[in-house]
């Protein structure tokens, strides 16, 4: 089963998903709430899909919490529940906007 919103969503509403110690750091870097987080997963959208990473499929995710645009590189973890690999807001030089990529 490839990651899919649905399941994003189905694990954050059951709280059966993991955040990795990276992604919670960066969370708190950022100032984001728990809730926050979540809010912005329930709601997001698949801007990047990255079917062949070594480590196991992953995809980016982006939604917003209070209009603030977060980024969630989400995965699966060994029992194939949500993992959050990390999560920052987006910003330049990296991303002109919350979609797109400054190449």
């Amino acid at each position: 089963m490839s990651l899919t919103l649905a399941f994003i969503r189905n694990e954050v509403e059951s709280q059966v998903y993991q955040i990795s110690l990276h992604a919670d750091d960066e969370r708190l870097a950022d100032g984001l709430s728990m809730a926050e987080l979540e809010s912005a997963l329930i709601s997001c959208e698949i801007i990047e899909h990255y079917p062949e990473d070594p480590r196991g499929e992953s995809c980016l995710a982006l939604g917003f919490a209070d209009k603030k645009p977060v980024h969630v590189v989400c995965g699966r973890n060994r029992a194939r529940h949500l993992v959050l690999i990390t999560v920052y807001i987006p910003s330049t030089p990296k991303w002109k906007d919350p979609y797109t990529r400054n190449r």
